[in-house]
Parts: structure tokens; sequence; C-alpha cells
């Protein structure tokens, strides 16, 4: 009884200091559509839920032309964010859990529903959840409209998406320098879709015109196409998958939580 009850103790005093720490806020940002944004929030989103096994929300901030929801199967959810930023509905009832614990807050894909939406009460939304949180990934417009500077703006910090070409990297110069002013910490470059093709952009030239750390180069890989197809994220449709590491690699390093590949076999398995 005296075990029990020590544990018990343990974990409430850990609830009560974690229940007043606010969540990390990431905006994941691109400066043009194509470049797999959404795809990389949501495997990313799910790699910190499932594996590394922190309380995690991920947000459609796309309201103009919304996918999260479409990439999960998810077409016609009664209360999305417009819902919310509308007045109508609290945030709480806009939340979909996703059967990897991700929790999903979907935008929705009807053009009615942006009327009278007010893209800058996010942030004030986001606060009435944070507590709840420990990582708010939000997935952001593309390029500099008012919902991806609304995006930036509700975000602490700022990961920056590109494919390894000239334009989508002078892209995310811009971005930075809006996310400069508005004071969000930028965290690095995600190079995506990147192949051995010497015409590529290198890691080193994207870091020299950025002025960023590339913090992940994700390799094309055919899983990632036919995931999206089953509507299932590509960390849990082929986990061994060069891009499956790659998310699972940048998710340890973003929370700093060794991911089982990382272990020995009986480590992996008392993970597990």
């Amino acid at each position: 009884m005296l075990i029990i009850f020590l544990i018990w103790r343990q974990n409430t005093i850990y609830n009560d200091i974690i229940g007043d720490i606010m969540a990390r806020v990431i905006g994941i940002v691109s400066g043009k559509g194509g470049v797999g944004k959404t795809t990389i929030a949501l495997n990313l989103g799910v790699a910190f839920s499932q594996y590394m096994r922190r309380n995690v929300t991920l947000v459609d901030c796309n309201l103009t032309t919304s996918h999260l929801g479409l990439s999960i199967g998810l077409h016609n959810p009664n209360i999305t964010l417009n819902h919310v930023l509308r007045g109508e509905s609290d945030i709480e009832e806009s939340i979909h859990q996703h059967f990897t614990g991700l929790k999903i807050i979907p935008a929705s894909i009807f053009l009615s529903d942006l009327d009278h939406v007010d893209i800058t009460k996010l942030r004030e939304n986001l606060d009435a959840i944070s507590h709840k949180n420990d990582i708010i990934i939000l997935d952001a417009g593309p390029g500099l409209g008012r919902e991806a500077v609304a995006t930036l703006k509700a975000s602490d910090e700022v990961i920056y998406v590109a494919i390894p070409y000239v334009p989508s990297v002078v892209d995310v110069v811009r971005c930075q320098e809006v996310a400069n002013e508005i004071g969000a910490t930028s965290i690095g470059v995600i190079l995506n879709m990147k192949t051995k093709d010497k015409h590529e952009m290198t890691k080193n030239e994207i870091e020299y015109s950025t002025n960023l750390p590339v913090i992940s180069t994700i390799p094309f890989d055919k899983h990632v196409g036919r995931s999206l197809s089953m509507k299932t994220p590509v960390v849990v449709y082929k986990p061994r998958s060069p891009a499956s590491r790659e998310f699972f690699r940048l998710s340890s390093t973003l929370t700093g939580i060794p991911y089982p590949e990382s272990r020995g076999f009986f480590r992996r398995i008392r993970f597990w």
C-alpha cells in the first residue's frame, strides 16, 4: 500500500508541475504549395505522439486550401477550426482523435466556411489547450498570405520546408524575414524529396543561402505516395522506409528522446 501511495503521490506532483507548462507551438511553413508541408507536419506529429509519447495536437491552419483532414480520411468533420475562429464552437470541440494518439484540429474544405473567419484569433484559441499538450504543430498555409502570417504570429518556433531547388529556397528566405520581424524562433529547414541528382542544391548551398541549418533531409520515397493513397501516415504504413526513419530521427532530435532504432534489442522491447 505504501508503494502504491508513493507512486500515486509522485504522479500527482508531476502532473501539478507540467499542468502549468505551456506547449511548444511549432509552425511548419513553406513559401509555396507542393513541397510536402502537410505530409511532414502529419508524420512528424505522429512520430512525436506515438513513438516519443508526447501529447501532441496538429492544427490545419491552411483554411483556404485545407488538406490535412483529407490526408487521414477525415472528409467532412462536424466541427473544424473554421467554426472555432467564427466563435461558433469551443476549440476542444474541434479536436479529433487519430488512432495513433495524435490529436487533430482540421479545417473545413468548404468555401462557405471561410465567411466571417477571424484568423487573428488563432493564438488565443491555442492558449486554451496549451496546458494539455507538450507540442502543438501548426500546418501553415503556403506563401505569405494572411493565413500564413497569422500562423507565424501564433508560433513560438518555425520550421521551414523546401525542396532542393532555388525558387523554393528563396521562398524560405522571404518567410524567415517575416518570422524575424514577428519574433518567432527559426529552428531550421527540412529539405524534402531529396534525390541524388547532381542538379539539386546541396545541403551546404541551402544553409549558406538561408543562413539556417538543414535539420533534416527527407529522401524521395515511393512509400510516401502510397501512404497518401492509403490515408495513413508513412511512419505507420512503412515505419522502416527511408522517409520514416528520417522522421523518427528528426522527432528524436527535436524532443531529445532516443527513438527505438538507436537502442539495443532489449531496450527496444522495453521501450515498446
